[in-house]
């Protein structure tokens, strides 16, 4: 497999940029929840996301080349996981389990604030195409 860089790069920070704005405010939230003030600043949340995010796609990028299908993924995925514990472990100064129980509640923490803002459009009748929208046009 050839490797285009600009493809590449233009990928890597569009997965940086996106994951900096919607992965760490949530990591953030879940960290200040259970890690305490002191222990999960904002900055902690976007090294974490930033590291997580570039070693992911490289380690993926690199693996995927050399075992195909979704086995590749499985292991990039595994090893993502760890690694991702061990950043929230080592920036926000907690144990494995913490890390674990931030890492989890911080994707709860999106789920949520994820369907109120679907809420908000479907009352506002602005369809996402995930709630349906009832067209007042169609009951005339």
């Amino acid at each position: 497999m050839d490797f285009d860089l600009v493809t590449i790069l233009v990928s890597l920070i569009y997965s940086v940029v996106v994951n900096l704005i919607f992965v760490s405010p949530f990591l953030w939230i879940a960290g200040r929840l259970l890690a305490g003030k002191q222990n999960a600043k904002g900055t902690d949340a976007l090294w974490i996301v930033l590291i997580g995010t570039v070693v992911f796609y490289f380690f993926n990028l690199f693996l995927s080349n050399y075992i195909s299908g979704s086995i590749a993924t499985l292991i990039a995925y595994f090893v993502m996981l760890v690694i991702w514990l061990a950043l929230v472990k080592h920036f926000f100064d907690c144990g494995w389990l913490k890390a674990l129980a931030i890492s989890i509640i911080a994707v709860i923490i999106a789920i949520i604030v994820i369907f109120i803002i679907f809420l908000i459009l479907a009352a506002l009748n602005i369809g996402t195409g995930w709630i349906p929208v009832a067209n007042p046009l169609n009951s005339i």
